[in-house]
C-alpha cells in the first residue's frame, strides 16, 4: 500500500515525464524547421549565394524529349523565358510545327501553330502551371512559397551508391506537399510530389536534377529528368541558360496577330 509521500513522488515523476516529452517534441519540431532552413541555405550557397538569389529572369534554350519504354519517342526544341516569380513563355518547335504557351499568374494563353489559333488557357492548364511553380526548385530556394506553406525536415533517405540525401518537405496550406532531396554537399537532387490524374488515380512525379553548370556565377541543372510512378517519362536538356537578361512585358501579353507568333522570339 502506497503512502501519501509515495503517491506524491509518483505524481511528480509522471508530471516531469510529461513535461520532458512536451519539451522534447517542441525542440524536435523546432530543430526540424531549423535543419530544413540550414539545408536550403547550404543549397543556395552551392548554386551561387547572392548571385543566385538576385536572379530576376532566365532565358533557356534546349531540347524537350518525351520518353517511353526507355526510348525517346519524340522531341522538340524550345525557348523558355521566365520572369520570376510567375511569368513564363515557352515556345516549342518540331518538324516545322510551333506551339507557344504563356502564363502570367492566373492568366494564360496558347498558340497552336498547326491550327493557327490563339486560345485562352483552360482552368486545368492554368492549374498545371501553378502546380509547376509550387514544385519548382527555384520556388523553394528563393522563398516565393513563404506565407503559403510550411517547411519541415523529414530525415535521411537512401540515394545512389550507398549515399543518403537530406529530405525536406514543403506543405502548402491546402495540404499539397512537395519533398526535396539534397546531397551532403548541398546540391539539389530531386523534387517529389503526388497528384491525381484524370481517372482520379494517385500519381507520383519525380524531377531529378543533373549536370549543374556555372553560368556567370550561378549554377543551374542543365538536365531535368521526369519520372512518373518510377518510370522516366521526359527529359529537359538545356543547351544554354542566360540570367537577368532584360525581358519586355509585351511578350507575355496575348497578341491579336497570329503572324507575329510565327516569327522567332526576339529579346
Amino acid at each position: 500500500m502506497k503512502t501519501a509521500t509515495g503517491y506524491r513522488f509518483l505524481v511528480i515523476v509522471v508530471i516531469n515525464a510529461a513535461v520532458a516529452a512536451f519539451i522534447s517534441a517542441q525542440v524536435a519540431g523546432g530543430s526540424g524547421d531549423e535543419k530544413a532552413s540550414e539545408i536550403i541555405a547550404r543549397a543556395v550557397q552551392v548554386l551561387g549565394g547572392d548571385k543566385y538569389l538576385n536572379v530576376k529572369s532566365q532565358v533557356g534554350r534546349g531540347k524537350f524529349s518525351v520518353i517511353s519504354g526507355g526510348a525517346v519517342v519524340s522531341f522538340q526544341s524550345f525557348v523558355d523565358v521566365i520572369v520570376f516569380p510567375d511569368k513564363e513563355r515557352t515556345e516549342f518547335k518540331s518538324l516545322g510545327s510551333k506551339t507557344v504557351q504563356t502564363n502570367t499568374g492566373s492568366n494564360g494563353w496558347v498558340f497552336d501553330g498547326d491550327q493557327e489559333l490563339i486560345k485562352v488557357q483552360t482552368e486545368k492548364q492554368i492549374d498545371n502551371f501553378k502546380q509547376g511553380l509550387r514544385t519548382s526548385l527555384d520556388n523553394l530556394l528563393r522563398g516565393y512559397w513563404k506565407g503559403q506553406g510550411e517547411l519541415t525536415y523529414v530525415g535521411r533517405r537512401p540515394a545512389t551508391l550507398g549515399k543518403r540525401n537530406d529530405v525536406i518537405r514543403l506543405t502548402y496550406k491546402d495540404g499539397f506537399a512537395v519533398e526535396f532531396e539534397f546531397a551532403d554537399d548541398g546540391t539539389p537532387q530531386k523534387a517529389i510530389y503526388k497528384h491525381a490524374n484524370s481517372d482520379n488515380a494517385e500519381v507520383t512525379e519525380e524531377d531529378h536534377y543533373a549536370q549543374f553548370i556555372d553560368v556567370a556565377g550561378v549554377k543551374s541543372p542543365f538536365i531535368i529528368d521526369r519520372f512518373t510512378n518510377g518510370t522516366q517519362s521526359s527529359r529537359i536538356n538545356y543547351e544554354s541558360i542566360e540570367f537577368n537578361r532584360p525581358v519586355p512585358d509585351s511578350i507575355f501579353a496575348k497578341p491579336n496577330n497570329v503572324k507575329d507568333l510565327k516569327k522567332d522570339l526576339k529579346l
